[in-house]
């Protein structure tokens, strides 16, 4: 009794061995899975053979040569993105990710990559003509609401197209609800679609977005119709997303971005995928 007791405690002490050398080897992150949507231009596209382009699969060859990690990219849905993250199918998202306090609360971020501003799009055709230059917003419905208030009286009565699940979606109900009608689509080519069949009057996306798309000769028409709305009420920016109590991967992946910001890599790809720099605020 006393030998199969010792032959167990050596075996467990051995399995107990094991398993903190295989995490120890899970937490260098010499290999890391990220998932993007591979339909968001010019974030992020599907090429033919089903490799990635784009600003952030761009960004990420560098990033990850930086970090010294083997990177691989896989497509997942929008709204799959952070279910499977938590999930543990990849181990980043990498998606025009906005930080928010919502998302806060359920996934941590990288320092951010870019800060981007959103504003409408429609078809030349419709007239529709709101106040262009800037616009920054708290993210405070009521404290936003004066700001807001010559949009709302121009999109009286409309219908406006928007994405569910990001951060422009609350900003768009809170202060349109009362005076438009509002539609959800599931990915950011959905409305778009929309927008040029005529079934919604304008659309509401960030102008990365817009700018690859407004580029393409199939958006002949579309025009943008209101400002570049920026601020707080997007968060601190665009960043990568991890699954909470991964400090080494949060610690590798903001070294890299801080890098990247430093040289000017960011601004270098800004300007060639969107055609301005949307180089975040310096920490």
């Amino acid at each position: 009794m006393k030998n199969n007791k010792t032959v167990f405690a050596v075996y467990s002490l051995l399995m107990l061995c094991s398993a903190v050398s295989l995490t120890s080897q899970a937490k260098d992150w010499n290999s890391i899975l990220i998932a993007t949507e591979g339909v968001y231009e010019p974030w992020n596209r599907t090429l033919p053979d089903g490799s990635f382009d784009g600003f952030e699969p761009e960004m990420a060859k560098v990033l990850c040569e930086r970090m010294q990690a083997r990177c691989t990219l896989v497509a997942q849905d929008w709204d799959g993105l952070i279910p499977g993250l938590q999930a543990g199918k990849f181990d980043v998202v990498m998606d025009a990710l906005a930080i928010s306090d919502t998302r806060k609360q359920v996934i941590d971020f990288s320092r951010p990559y870019t800060k981007a501003p959103a504003t409408f799009i429609a078809m030349d055709s419709s007239k529709i003509d709101m106040h262009r230059g800037t616009l920054r917003l708290s993210g405070n419905p009521q404290q936003d609401a004066p700001a807001v208030e010559d949009l709302r009286a121009k999109l009286k009565g409309k219908v406006i197209g928007i994405v569910s699940g990001t951060v422009y979606t609350k900003f768009i109900h809170d202060q349109f609800d009362a005076v438009a009608t509002i539609r959800e689509y599931k990915t950011p080519p959905e409305p778009l679609m929309d927008l040029k069949s005529g079934r919604v009057d304008v659309v509401f996306e960030d102008m990365g977005f817009l700018a690859g798309e407004m580029a393409q000769p199939s958006s002949s028409g579309v025009v943008l119709v209101g400002p570049a709305i920026n601020g707080p009420i997007w968060g601190e920016g665009e960043a990568f997303g991890i699954r909470k109590g991964e400090p080494e991967l949060k610690a590798k992946l903001d070294k890299a971005v801080a890098s990247l910001i430093d040289d000017g890599t960011i601004n270098r790809l800004s300007q060639k995928w969107f055609k301005h720099d949307f180089t975040p605020p310096s920490h």
